[in-house]
């Protein structure tokens, strides 16, 4: 019995740790075709090496998100390899929080350029290839810092993660039709994204926060359940958060 995850072409930015590699792994082991996109070569490959050794397809392609012709040069890798592309993870984040007052614009500056054009240049280089296949699903990681303002200290990631579900909602009724756009917006999640605050006292309060964080693999499952729904079914949003979390 297909499970509609089974031979998809599905590329995932961000897949050296967390939510990225969990998702390669639980979608390689469902039958997905998965290109595994980060800065961490070396860590990229020993997860394509484990994902082959346990009879998954996936193939590591060396991406910085910030530089557009990196992200266009993985789709071109990932369409070189399997001829098509049917899903876009667009995954990598940056979670640098701090209050505003102490004005870390090069903080906001990379948050900018990883969480908002990161997903853009990731649309970008996909959606050609989608509209010629007339099937495609783009799948943006947003936050639930991207429905409520997390502040303080998180005014301007909630504001990149805010950006990703206009960006999503827009694109959703551009291409709607044959090319479905889901948005997934975590909270708490086990992975290196708490690590991203310089500020010694806001970087403590993420870290206590954090806690009560649930495994990466429970976004995977959610990725997995909006894939395999069937194709004229689109899962615009799935929210998910540790049962004891307020925000």
């Amino acid at each position: 019995m297909s499970n509609n995850i089974s031979d998809k072409v599905v590329v995932i930015t961000g897949a050296s740790s967390g939510l990225g590699e969990s998702t390669a792994r639980h979608l390689a082991a469902r039958g997905a075709k998965v290109v595994l996109a980060a800065r961490r070569t070396e860590r990229l490959e020993n997860i394509v090496a484990e994902i082959r050794a346990a009879g998954g397809n996936a193939i590591a392609v060396t991406t910085d998100v910030t530089v557009q012709q990196q992200v266009q040069a993985l789709a071109d890798a990932a369409i070189a390899e399997f001829g098509r592309i049917d899903v876009m993870v667009n995954n990598s984040g940056l979670m640098a929080i701090a209050p505003m007052e102490q004005g870390r614009t090069d903080e906001w500056d990379r948050m900018i350029d990883i969480n908002i054009k990161g997903v853009l240049y990731g649309i970008a280089a996909v959606l050609p290839q989608m509209q010629k296949q007339a099937s495609g699903q783009i799948i943006n990681i947003a936050s639930v810092a991207g429905i409520k303002v997390f502040s303080p200290g998180g005014t301007v990631y909630s504001g990149t993660k805010f950006a990703v579900r206009a960006i999503s909602e827009g694109l959703r009724h551009e291409v709607g039709g044959s090319i479905r756009v889901t948005v997934i917006s975590p909270g708490a999640v086990d992975s290196e994204l708490k690590h991203g605050s310089s500020d010694e006292a806001s970087s403590r309060n993420v870290n206590e926060f954090y806690q009560q964080a649930i495994p990466a693999d429970s976004v995977a499952r959610a990725i997995a359940y909006a894939i395999e729904q069937p194709a004229d079914v689109d899962i615009s949003e799935v929210v998910l958060r540790p049962t004891q979390q307020e925000f």
